[in-house]
């Protein structure tokens, strides 16, 4: 992947953003996006890990392992997901405790609002604590009254 489909790499010093959806053109979009409405200069690295290896429907902690080691620039990882077995797959990886990177994070928060807010802040050098809250805020954004 490219820039153009959302994946930047590794920043000394920034968070690192991976988005893991159960849809490989889905987790690529919503990194597109959240790159896209961040000005389109966002400065964290962000990388999807949508789907498994062959292009079907899942999640890969393979795919997951290495969209987090492109994005870490030693600040840590936030880890967004959709669904499901995401959750688990993300949760085992770090019970593994050696497969991410040393400060990777499973955040709590909508996939697409939270990457967006996620992108947003890390982007402007925030720490892992402020990009995860910042996500997470993502849960409060009204849609209706």
């Amino acid at each position: 992947m490219s820039e153009a489909s959302g994946e930047t790499r590794a920043v000394p010093g920034t968070v690192g953003i991976v988005l893991v959806s159960h849809s490989g053109p889905v987790a690529g979009s919503v990194a597109e996006l959240a790159v896209g409405l961040a000005g389109g200069t966002a400065t964290a690295p962000v990388a999807p890990a949508g789907g498994t290896e062959d292009g079907g429907l899942g999640t890969s902690s393979e795919l997951i392992t290495s969209a987090a080691r492109a994005v870490d620039g030693g600040a840590g990882v936030a880890v967004l997901v959709d669904l499901g077995s995401a959750v688990l797959t993300v949760k085992a990886l770090l019970a593994e405790g050696d497969e991410l990177p040393d400060g990777t994070r499973l955040v709590d928060a909508p996939l697409v609002e939270g990457a967006v807010a996620a992108v947003v802040t890390a982007s402007t050098g925030a720490d892992l604590d402020a990009v995860e809250a910042a996500a997470r805020e993502a849960y409060d954004y009204r849609k209706a009254d």
